[in-house]
């Protein structure tokens, strides 16, 4: 399960490569930025993967879809850079 909050600084390059892709297959720019970082230093253990997968099915309550809470963050970040 993720618990780890990270901020990176990427240039605008990168971000428009991540926001590309992600739009190209789907996938959260979160979740392109995990897959790379797995690539690079190793994924989790399988048993890892496991707990977590139990814990997601073990949630309860309503949730927004990734694509939705990614969608918010976008309209966010517009406003703000709007207003300044």
């Amino acid at each position: 399960m993720l618990k780890e909050r990270l901020q990176i600084l990427v240039s605008r390059e990168q971000r428009r490569r991540l926001e590309e892709e992600s739009r190209r297959t789907g996938s959260s720019v979160g979740a392109l930025v995990r897959e790379a970082i797995d690539a690079r230093v190793g994924a989790a253990a399988v048993d890892e993967r496991l707990k977590a997968v139990a814990a997601i099915a073990a949630l309860s309550g309503t949730y927004l879809p990734s694509d939705e809470l990614d969608a918010i963050i976008g309209d966010e970040r517009l406003q703000s850079a709007s207003v300044r």
